[in-house]
């Protein structure tokens, strides 16, 4: 008697993935291309249907009264569904990073052995509020070969279901199977929980959102993670630092998207710079509505700072917030970094080379600046095309994740008859 254990529809589909991601592993960079062209088109000609259903999770938002910033991540617009498919069309003309012979010799009994790079095979994507996500890691996962199993947050459930059945109607006309791309269509927990241990059909993880689900992944799955971080990016204004350039920086990375994980949380101001700078500093940022959150000593010399607290040097405000800290000099300012950073993107403003190396050679993190904004740290910013996450991990991939990092590699041996 054979006992029959049924599976789940969690497992159904991630079995139906690993099915589709051998086909796809077949397929020409040709028939990838065409495909992802396709659902770049298909969307452009049915943003009308994605908006309405991004409706019905704004509402919802509304009804919760979540953040401003938090809304503006869950927003769709005609143009911003336009960027999907742009993002799209840039993912298929970028080079495809499977099949790549990376290095090959030829050992002394003529075998010969070559290191290939090849998919991953299926992809599980854990992700909050951005509905571009969906779009932008099945594009990233269909294009380097992978099957990919998406599971968005229950606050963009609609908006997600919308753009995986547009996705699903452009594929049935493609050499993709529409089966690469599922969506778990639930808010259970349960279900991500499942994601987390299903190391027989999926090969990787990626968790994309806030601190609490990072965590919740990297400290419960079995499967094999890369470990995407959350931002509590730091600016280090020098001593040496140029004054306009310092301002125009910090205000970029602070205010041009507030609620991005590349954005400055907390500024670092050396003691120097900061007496001879601290009015022009405070106007500056007065005029963008960013509120200061201080030390002792930026709260005794900016009457509009608030007193930072433990909470601040830690906080990921994704606001129009940031903390500063004043510190003597440069070893006081990683030493900061060090504790309070996540090792995402950090930048230092100086006009000292000298300084700036010791700066990003003690510097723990993916991503590091020297007289740039951190807002860079993007794989379209970096010519990546999309990007399906950041690494703050060292294994494997680290910082903006295109499309080599959703690969790894097989050794192919050709022989004439060897044996050992």
């Amino acid at each position: 008697m054979t006992l029959t254990i049924e599976k789940t529809d969690v497992q159904k589909q991630a079995i139906k993935a690993k099915k589709a991601s051998k086909t796809l592993s077949l397929l020409t960079t040709e028939q990838k291309n065409k495909a992802l062209h396709a659902l770049a088109d298909h969307l452009d000609a049915n943003y009308e249907k994605i908006l309405h259903e991004n409706e019905k999770d704004l509402e919802k938002g509304r009804v919760k009264g979540y953040e401003e910033a938090f809304m503006d991540r869950l927003s769709l617009t005609k143009e911003r569904v336009e960027d999907f498919a742009s993002g799209l069309r840039q993912v298929a003309d970028l080079e495809d990073p499977t099949g790549e012979i990376v290095s090959d010799w030829t050992l002394e009994n003529q075998l010969q052995v070559q290191k290939v790079t090849v998919p991953l095979g299926v992809i599980g994507m854990i992700y909050e509020a951005r509905p571009n996500v969906t779009v932008d890691a099945t594009g990233l996962a269909l294009k380097s070969g992978n099957a990919i199993v998406l599971k968005g947050g229950s606050n963009a459930i609609a908006s997600n279901k919308a753009i995986v059945d547009v996705m699903h109607e452009a594929l049935e006309k493609t050499d993709i199977p529409k089966e690469a791309v599922q969506f778990i269509n639930t808010t259970d927990r349960e279900a991500t929980n499942e994601l987390f241990t299903m190391k027989e059909h999926i090969d990787v993880l990626i968790p994309r959102g806030g601190g609490a689900l990072i965590n919740a992944v990297v400290n419960n799955a079995t499967v094999p993670v890369l470990e995407t971080g959350v931002g509590n990016c730091h600016i280090y204004i020098d001593k040496d630092a140029n004054v306009e350039k310092a301002l125009n920086i910090l205000v970029n990375a602070k205010t041009d998207r507030p609620a991005v994980c590349n954005a400055a949380e907390t500024v670092i101001i050396h003691d120097e710079w900061f007496n001879k700078h601290k009015d022009v500093l405070t106007a500056k940022l007065a005029e963008y509505d960013v509120s200061i959150h201080g030390d002792e000593k930026v709260v005794q010399s900016i009457s509009s700072a608030k007193p930072a607290g433990e909470e601040d040097w830690a906080n990921e405000y994704l606001s129009l917030d940031i903390a500063i800290k004043v510190v003597e000099s440069i070893e006081d300012a990683v030493d900061h970094i060090e504790q309070y950073g996540t090792k995402h993107s950090e930048a230092i403003i100086t006009e000292n080379n000298e300084t700036a190396k010791k700066f990003m050679v003690l510097v723990d993190a993916a991503a590091l600046y020297h007289n740039a904004s951190t807002r860079f740290t993007d794989g379209g910013a970096l010519g990546f095309g999309a990007e399906i996450g950041i690494s703050t991990q060292k294994l494997h991939a680290r910082g903006p994740m295109g499309l080599p990092a959703l690969t790894t590699v097989k050794y192919m041996m050709h022989g004439t008859g060897q044996i050992r």
